[in-house]
């Protein structure tokens, strides 16, 4: 015969509750009369500050688990840490500090110059590709000569003709939000087109390495006319050489391909770094045109580099408040992040990019560009250039 017997709880069965994440209390009473923790309030009747306090000294889940969870008062709490800490990001820099570049060039060996820069998690490969293009193919061509050629007009070529031509791939895999064989998002377009723009006004490409020369043959027309005076002047032709008109006949066109190969925030730093990086190492072979067989022919014996302008230098920073929602953008305290991450960037409704350039040894502003909210005035404008200084010291540094 089988008897029944009662159950008892075994030290198993406390365990079992304790990793479940809950100690029954042990009272005499049996009435937990232990008041209960922050942790345990009303959510709304916690600031945002303690909130993120209780987060940040709890040791329940991960960082990256609280980060994702409540990402704004996570930040915020790394910020403003109890004294005598001092103010830091999630990812551990200054708000002032930058990821430290790493650059590599001549990467890809199907290409006329390449690189690959990496700041942080963010990875991206730049290829330039010189094709030729016959003059007679551009729309609206027009016709230059050694003689009047001046620097407007070769600014001018780069833009009217395109010969110059950025593109970005996003569609790599990168990121979650960016998977293979869709099509182009708003942001690749939107860092095209800002890698267009600033590859024309800040004038970096010399027009002049692009054109591909020819020297038409002199055409002498009283020769044909008149064989007798031609054979009166022979003694005095003799030995001098007559040229004729010299013009471009061809350009070279720069296809310039930009593939992310990681995404962690600041894209258009990183991309504009790559492509620096992948011009100063572009070199394009000799080019002469050949009447005979009517094409442009190529040299690979002597390439020659591209002769750049200058050496800008783009920085990127974003304004985290300390409110996630108000209605005056400016009011409450906030803090300038530079070289945002993505979790950063979900965080900042306004950002600045300055591109600058020390070549000359004083700073010049090529650009500034501000994007979303007005927490930013002129005078913090002015000193954020000073940031952007700083980091073209180090962009510079890690391509010498």
């Amino acid at each position: 015969m089988l008897h029944r017997s009662a159950v008892t709880p075994t030290s198993d069965s406390t365990q079992n509750f304790q990793l479940s994440g809950f100690i029954p209390p042990a009272t005499s009473s049996g009435i937990d009369t232990t008041p209960p923790s922050p942790q345990l309030q009303d959510p709304e009747t916690l600031s945002v500050e303690k909130q993120a306090a209780i987060m940040a000294t709890s040791k329940g889940l991960p960082r990256d688990t609280f980060a994702k969870l409540s990402p704004h008062p996570f930040l915020l709490a790394n910020l403003q840490p109890p004294a005598p800490a001092n103010a830091a990001r999630s990812n551990g820099r200054r708000p002032d500090e930058a990821r430290i570049p790493n650059i590599n060039t001549s990467s890809l060996t199907h290409t006329n110059g390449s690189a690959v820069v990496r700041t942080g998690d963010t990875t991206v490969i730049c290829g330039v590709r010189a094709e030729t293009v016959l003059a007679s193919d551009i729309p609206n061509f027009r016709r230059h000569n050694a003689l009047t050629t001046t620097e407007t007009d070769g600014a001018a070529e780069l833009k009217d003709y395109d010969l110059l031509v950025p593109n970005i791939e996003l569609a790599t895999g990168c990121a979650p939000q960016f998977l293979p064989g869709v099509p182009p998002t708003t942001l690749a377009q939107t860092l095209s087109t800002r890698i267009y723009s600033l590859l024309h006004s800040a004038k970096l490409v010399d027009a002049d390495d692009l054109r591909i020369w020819y020297t038409r043959p002199a055409e002498n027309a009283a020769a044909e006319d008149d064989e007798d005076k031609m054979e009166e002047d022979d003694e005095k032709v003799e030995g001098e050489k007559v040229e004729g008109e010299k013009a471009v006949i061809a350009y070279w066109v720069l296809y310039i391909d930009i593939f992310f190969i990681s995404f962690d925030g600041n894209p258009f730093d990183v991309a504009w770094a790559a492509v620096l990086a992948a011009l100063r190492d572009t070199t394009i072979p000799i080019a002469r045109w050949d009447p005979d067989r009517e094409m442009v022919i190529c040299s690979r014996d002597e390439p020659k580099p591209l002769t750049l302008h200058g050496f800008p230098v783009a920085c990127t920073a974003g304004v985290f408040a300390s409110k996630e929602t108000t209605n005056q953008p400016a009011a409450g305290k906030f803090w300038t992040l530079v070289d945002p991450d993505s979790l950063e960037e979900g965080l900042c409704d306004e950002t600045i990019t300055a591109v600058v350039d020390r070549t000359e040894g004083e700073t010049k502003v090529i650009s500034i560009s501000k994007h979303g909210g007005t927490t930013l005035q002129p005078q913090l404008i002015r000193e954020f250039v000073g940031v952007a200084e700083r980091r073209w010291e180090e962009i510079q540094k890690a391509m010498a």
